[in-house]
């Protein structure tokens, strides 16, 4: 369905429910974004993929048309069955929200904001069906629709914005500011349901946020002037609305109330259905930025692990091969662009004959994550997978190359490095490279249960050492952690940094560092020798 006869239709079909409405006036901001604003900005999101196209008739008209029957109607015992039409309704987008993570994952934060934009809407949905069901959630009626409000505006409608401001330009200052309106609608819910401060504290962060995200939008460069017009009032709406919530908030939290409920419906909630989503709707209508591209199609290794990968994994390989077959991690370290006359000869040596040489580690885990690093350590020493100590001892790491065959793998000149601690195996990692717009990558497996990790490190020079990193340089570039399980292949919120340098004759020192979400959680320190 085109775009313009979806929103012509809709909107009448607004109309026609707003007119023979029976019940109060407040409700109808709820069902414009029922009934309006979320089938356009789906229409928006979903029109290169169709997902809309084929669900609507399944889902979508059943669940427009119990939000009619909930408006014509005056209260029944069949309420909450007729709600649970439109709730299923919003499972089924956030289900579209989870599978398009599944095929990107956090890739691009701004489809990621969009990803979480459509998976709250079933928050909403879930409120909205708690209302109209007359279930006891600990709360007012009015503050459980209000929730549901919440969930259907902050929570889906700009969320959904926020990714398409990202889309259009996507700056340093835009990841915290969008991370930070990302998380504020969760701790908005937190604070309702267990602490005002909590409440207070999520509308200051809100406030930040939104500051923010009206200098982006000031910055942005938009298609043409009535979209940049309708965005920025649309924004800018918020700084107003937002005010409000921080006066509601104080107020519940001191008992000194300045504003109260019915002011916070009158102004807060028509400023925010007319001004904000009306004017983000129209204005993104105007133009959609394009998503960007998801990832590169490079090659991945098709071996899985069980329960169990280490001597399971170990037994498959030793099996189809006698022996260790390769005496390296690479063949040629040339295939990425090292130069053997710069690069020290000794690191070179360790990559292409790496049997030769003796590797002694010590594991730091960030205080922070040790509680974390312990649990897990249950769990890899039964897996027998990324099985590292938690004390910082240090220790020799043994193990041999293994030749793995190409059609079992399906990556260029596959093997396996098993790494043991004493006779525990800690890693099995599958070693290859590959190439993308003539530059080659380490392309690395790690095998899980039923899944894989898989990193992909940009290799460069660094003086007479060299790095390994997964972090990117460019947009276009393969580097990164991912998970892949079944048919989906998402980026991990993981970063590794490897750095080698060759500190005096005969011996190497490296570094091996790891973020996740940006914070450091995991540094190895490396001392290798020559046999």
């Amino acid at each position: 369905m085109k775009l313009r006869p979806f929103i012509l239709v809709h909107s009448l079909l607004f109309l026609l429910i707003a007119n023979f409405s029976s019940q109060p006036w407040p409700s109808i901001m709820l069902t414009i974004g029922q009934i309006v604003y979320i089938p356009i900005v789906l229409q928006l999101i979903s029109k290169q993929q169709g997902w809309l196209n084929r669900m609507y008739y399944y889902f979508a008209i059943p669940a427009y048309s119990a939000v009619a029957f909930l408006q014509w109607t005056d209260q029944t015992s069949w309420d909450g069955w007729v709600a649970a039409i439109y709730f299923l309704f919003t499972i089924m987008v956030a289900i579209y929200g989870v599978s398009r993570f599944l095929q990107r994952g956090f890739v691009h934060l701004e489809e990621f904001s969009i990803d979480l934009g459509l998976i709250y809407l079933a928050m909403g949905g879930a409120w909205f069906l708690a209302y109209e069901a007359g279930w006891n959630t600990g709360f007012s009626a009015i503050l459980t629709w209000l929730t549901a409000i919440h969930f259907h505006y902050s929570a889906f409608l700009l969320p959904i914005f926020i990714g398409f401001l990202g889309r259009q330009a996507k700056s340093t200052a835009y990841r915290w500011i969008s991370s930070l309106l990302l998380v504020s609608p969760l701790i908005v819910a937190i604070g309702i349901t267990f602490a005002r401060w909590i409440e207070l504290l999520s509308v200051l962060l809100y406030i930040i946020g939104i500051g923010g995200l009206i200098f982006l939008a000031f910055q942005c460069a938009f298609q043409n002037l009535w979209q940049k017009l309708l965005v920025r009032i649309s924004f800018l709406s918020l700084a107003v609305t937002i005010s409000f919530s921080l006066l509601y908030a104080y107020g519940n939290l001191s008992h000194l109330f300045i504003v109260n409920i019915d002011f916070m419906l009158r102004f807060h909630g028509l400023l925010n259905c007319v001004v904000f989503a009306l004017c983000g709707v129209v204005g993104w209508s105007l133009h959609v930025p394009s998503q960007k591209p998801s990832r590169s199609a490079f090659p991945i290794s098709q071996i899985r692990g069980g329960l169990v990968i280490g001597e399971n994994l170990m037994e498959i390989i030793k099996n189809d091969r006698n022996g260790p077959s390769y005496w390296g991690l690479v063949d040629d370290m040339r295939v990425y662009g090292v130069d053997k006359q710069t690069l020290s000869p000794m690191i070179i040596d360790f990559y292409e004959r790496t049997i030769d040489y003796r590797l002694f580690a010590k594991i730091n885990w960030s205080s922070w994550f040790k509680p974390l690093a312990a649990l897990y350590r249950i769990w890899s020493k039964c897996m027998q997978q990324i099985n590292l100590p938690i004390h910082h001892r240090e220790i020799e790491m043994t193990g041999d190359i293994w030749r793995i065959r190409k059609d079992l793998d399906g990556r260029t000149a596959p093997r396996a490095w098993l790494r043991k601690i004493d006779d525990e195996i800690v890693f099995v990692a599958l070693y290859s490279e590959h190439r993308t717009n003539e530059r080659n990558y380490m392309n690395i497996a790690l095998p899980l249960p039923w899944s894989a990790m898989i990193g992909i490190l940009d290799v460069k020079p660094l003086g007479s050492g060299l790095q390994l990193t997964s972090k990117r340089d460019q947009q276009q570039s393969d580097a990164g952690i991912y998970l892949t399980w079944k048919r989906y292949v998402f980026k991990l919120p993981l970063e590794e940094c490897f750095h080698i340098e060759e500190v005096q004759t005969g011996e190497l020192r490296a570094k091996h560092k790891m973020w996740i979400f940006g914070l450091p959680f995991l540094k190895i320190d490396y001392k290798i020798k020559q046999k």
